[in-house]
């Protein structure tokens, strides 16, 4: 079983940064690591993923201003978000599993999430 835990959110202004984290706790060795957000009345939208070597993936909205990154030693993967714009609002949840991609069913586990704001 595989445990998820995001951290990092809160209320930031438009142009600013934030960096979210996601600890994993049990197996995820060889796992992908991906992002995803949800705003309220949406459906839950890619955001990034990270396989287990970091090759990484990116929704085209976010490249440029969005970096994925993971530390295996840590069992963290990290959402490094520049940029901020008040679209960006949501949700942002963790997810991982043996498979990696840009689609939900793609992964077998996912954390709560941790609310981002951006304020214009």
């Amino acid at each position: 079983q595989v445990q998820l835990v995001e951290s990092g959110g809160g209320l930031v202004q438009a142009g600013g940064s934030l960096r979210l984290s996601c600890a994993a706790s049990g197996r995820t060795f060889s796992y992908g690591m991906g992002w995803f957000r949800q705003a309220p009345g949406k459906e839950r939208e890619f955001v990034a993923a990270v396989t287990w070597s970091s090759t990484t993936l990116y929704a085209d909205s976010m490249k440029g201003r969005f970096t994925i990154s993971r530390d295996n030693a840590k069992n963290t993967v990290y959402l490094q978000m520049n940029s901020l714009k008040p679209e960006d609002t949501a949700v942002y949840y963790c997810a991982a599993g043996a498979r990696w991609g840009s689609t939900p069913s793609e992964y077998d586990y996912w954390g709560q999430g941790t609310q981002v704001t951006v304020s214009s």
